[in-house]
């Protein structure tokens, strides 16, 4: 494989949220297929600046996979075309010499565009204020020994903690439900002893704050679990579900 290819990025540019957004197309020739997608973008970033143009505004941190900042939309897939993978693990590598690619922000009503590829996540934060958390006494921790845990559950709760609130699948949803990520973080308090004294609260609660947000409804179209980074299971959704039930009952 050749170690430099040459792209068309299609990146899509908006002032403000209360602008309109347009693709701007960008040449980029010679680009390394040893960079990882946002080093691309930097690159890309500072050819505009020397030229005394606007660079594109996108959201990054930790560029290892972990904050789930990095949420672009590329070429139709939250995060690109590789499963498991963040933006910021996407590697150059993945892509043909002289491909066009799109880049875009997440497309959901809850996620208003704040500039360019940036959106505003404030309500994944705000259901995770609702609930998505416990109440225990200050002081020295609790002896590990003193909460067993069987293994099954310690295993489902760590999968379901791997949540990194990035919002592909909100992203990917056709109805823009954030129920794959509330159900990842209801599922990890849910397993452990901490969760239950808050257990029927907690599920009320952050789901009516996900109704207040203006997420759409689960259909089980499984497109969230298809994009998302962290390859969460949808069978969260379903304890969600019994969660719900048994708070009501």
């Amino acid at each position: 494989m050749s170690e430099t290819i040459n792209l068309t990025l299609k990146i899509w540019r908006q002032k403000n949220s209360a602008s309109a957004g347009q693709f701007v197309s960008y040449e980029m020739p010679g680009v390394s297929t040893h960079m990882s997608f946002l080093e691309m973008m930097d690159v890309l970033n500072e050819k505009l600046i020397s030229k005394g143009e606007e660079p594109v505004a996108f959201d990054h941190d930790c560029r290892e996979g972990i904050c789930g900042m990095c949420s672009m939309f590329i070429s139709g897939r939250a995060h690109g075309k590789l499963k498991g993978t963040t933006t910021c693990q996407l590697h150059m590598r993945h892509f043909a010499d002289g491909e066009i690619i799109t880049v875009e922000p997440w497309r959901a009503a809850p996620f208003p565009v704040i500039k360019d590829l940036v959106v505003d996540r404030t309500p994944l934060d705000k259901i995770i204020q609702a609930g998505g958390y416990v109440s225990v006494n200050t002081g020295s921790a609790q002896d590990a020994n003193c909460l067993p845990v069987p293994k099954k559950d310690a295993d489902e709760a760590m999968d379901a903690a791997a949540c990194i609130g990035c919002g592909a699948c909100v992203a990917a949803c056709k109805n823009a439900s954030a129920m794959l990520f509330l159900s990842a973080k209801v599922s990890q308090l849910a397993l452990l002893p901490q969760g239950q004294p808050e257990r029927k609260e907690r599920i009320l609660n952050m789901l009516s704050a996900h109704d207040e947000a203006g997420f759409g409804n689960c259909t089980n179209t499984g497109a969230c679990e298809a994009e998302c980074p962290k390859e969460i299971s949808i069978s969260h959704i379903a304890r969600l579900n019994r969660e719900f039930l048994g708070a009501n009952v």
